[in-house]
């Protein structure tokens, strides 16, 4: 194993290869990658510029070793705690090939090996099926939802306890892991059970339909916009859709605001960068109570300008005569520390940049 990434399963191995006399290289996506394994891999062979010869999987399964060079190499690699290189070697000269079968179903017999007393034994057979549960949990997970492996692949730390976690609530894939969205997410839960109306479900859409609402520049929604595109997404009755957004208001996954005359609902992150912005905006713009200090450092570091006299000369050089609104703007940025131009597009935004 040349790189594994634990937070998305992105993996290079250099594998032994039928048909190559030395080890190829292998690029792709697995939930756990340890010497010793059996590699199964569907893709295409590319010459990387840099590394040379590779094959791009595009699917990868491993499988335990059945051979006892690999088996050593397998138990030795610290895949399982309690084992490392030393009693891989005793673990395998003793029972050969039958060790795994040894580990998960007669493991009081770990014992006859020198060193192995209690405490090791039931550490090796704990985390041998902690293991093996996590492996096919997750090769289940890849295959019923038809996701590539990096997307369901936590770090190894905790991965036990968050895999328990998305058990229970599938839709935390689309909250923490990148590249992973609702309808993945939704597909996994469908396929666990999770009702299309339950009220777990309408949250993780309502939270969907802001998220989406970002790539096109909002940082909240109208109520009523907002449970109608979610009633969109969903397909459940309106009622299901008010519930799911009382429960994500009143545990604060989602924040009202009301803004003029108009409720909004935002993502809390996008709000607390709202707010943070407009805080450190507003100690920019300040100008009272200052140091002579900061009086210096705020002070422009350029000399005093005719105002009128610089348009007439600017224009005059370009030939092009500014409009009464862009004048303004210039006249503020020249009198203030600083400006917020807003806008759409095509009136002349970036001339100030």
């Amino acid at each position: 194993m040349t790189f594994f990434n634990d937070e998305n399963g992105f993996v290079v191995l250099k594998v032994k290869a039928r048909g190559h006399r030395e080890p190829v290289a292998v690029v792709g996506s697995l939930p756990s990658a340890n010497p010793g394994e059996w590699l199964t891999a569907e893709g295409r062979w590319v010459r990387d510029r840099e590394f040379g010869l590779q094959f791009r999987a595009d699917l990868l399964k491993s499988s335990a070793p059945t051979t006892r060079e690999g088996i050593e190499k397998y138990l030795g690699s610290g895949m399982v705690k309690g084992i490392g290189p030393i009693y891989a070697k005793k673990l395998v000269a003793k029972f050969g090939e039958k060790i795994f079968e040894i580990i998960e179903k007669e493991s009081g017999r770990l014992e006859d090996v020198e060193g192995i007393g209690p405490m090791r034994r039931r550490r090796i057979k704990d985390a041998w099926a902690e293991q093996k549960s996590f492996v096919t949990s997750w090769s289940s997970c890849i295959r019923t939802a038809s996701a590539p492996a990096g997307r369901c692949v936590f770090t190894r730390r905790t991965e036990r306890t968050r895999f328990e976690l998305v058990r229970a609530n599938p839709y935390k894939l689309a909250h923490d892991i990148p590249g992973i969205g609702f309808k993945s997410a939704d597909q996994i839960a469908q396929k666990i059970g999770i009702p299309h109306d339950s009220i777990l479900r309408a949250c993780a859409g309502l939270a969907h339909v802001l998220q989406e609402a970002t790539g096109q520049g909002h940082c909240g929604l109208p109520v009523e916009l907002l449970k109608e595109e979610a009633g969109k997404l969903l397909l459940v009755d309106e009622a299901i859709v008010q519930t799911a957004l009382e429960r994500t208001l009143n545990e604060r996954k989602l924040i009202w605001e009301k803004v003029g005359d108009e409720a909004l609902v935002l993502l809390p992150m996008l709000q607390r960068a709202e707010e943070g912005i407009a805080t450190r905006i507003k100690r920019l713009a300040g100008d009272t109570a200052r140091s002579a200090s900061n009086a210096a450092i705020a002070a422009p570091n350029y000399p005093p300008i005719d105002f009128e006299k610089a348009v007439a000369w600017c224009q005059t050089k370009t030939g092009k005569e500014l409009a009464p609104t862009q004048r303004d703007a210039l006249k503020q940025a020249l009198s203030n520390r600083v400006l917020i131009i807003t806008g759409g597009p095509g009136v002349g935004k970036n001339n100030f940049g």
